[in-house]
């Protein structure tokens, strides 16, 4: 009976670790699907509200969210009332929730103080190893243009480029400044 008990509890113990384990697998973290200009400091985010623009980002479909004629719509990019605002230099919120625009009048009113800031570290500036394999428009992760800054070999993921950033390039940069060779 002894041995009947002691081989129950190591069962019973046995099956609870193993759904430990599983809620522990579970955990959703979508680095590499967030995009170069997002904030750091998230391992898993459903959507950026964009206060200066009162719009969202939802990124795991790459597409910005905004409102025109009282409809909230879904595009790849954003329509050209917004040609002066810049992703890598506004402020961007984490909001992780389903449909965050049909609480608009919410998030429109909490960060309206953040409309107009610019000291933001994003994704591309961050020295972080988790970051490498960020999202890239057009490429996906892994595989961007280069960046490297001026002349020389560029250092981002995949051929040459401009401005500034990290990684094997491959190619002349064109930007400012002198270059890493």
């Amino acid at each position: 009976m002894k041995r009947f008990i002691i081989a129950a509890a190591i069962l019973v113990s046995g099956v609870a670790a193993t759904h430990k384990a599983d809620a522990q697998v579970s955990l959703n973290i979508n680095i590499g699907s967030q995009p170069d200009w997002g904030p750091v400091g998230y391992d898993h985010v459903d959507y950026y509200y964009l206060p200066d623009i009162d719009s969202y980002y939802a990124v795991d479909t790459h597409e910005y969210v905004y409102l025109n004629d009282n409809r909230w719509i879904r595009s790849r990019s954003l329509p050209s009332r917004f040609g002066n605002y810049n992703v890598y230099n506004n402020y961007k919120v984490v909001i992780n929730e389903p449909r965050p625009w049909e609480r608009a009048a919410v998030y429109r009113s909490r960060y309206a103080g953040y409309r107009g800031r610019h000291d933001q570290v994003i994704i591309r500036n961050s020295k972080e190893t988790k970051y490498v394999d960020h999202y890239k428009p057009g490429k996906g992760p892994k595989g961007g243009p280069g960046k490297g800054n001026g002349r020389g070999p560029g250092h981002g993921p995949g051929g040459p480029g401009k401005g500034h950033g990290h990684g094997p390039g491959g190619g002349p940069g064109k930007g400012h400044g002198h270059g890493h060779h």
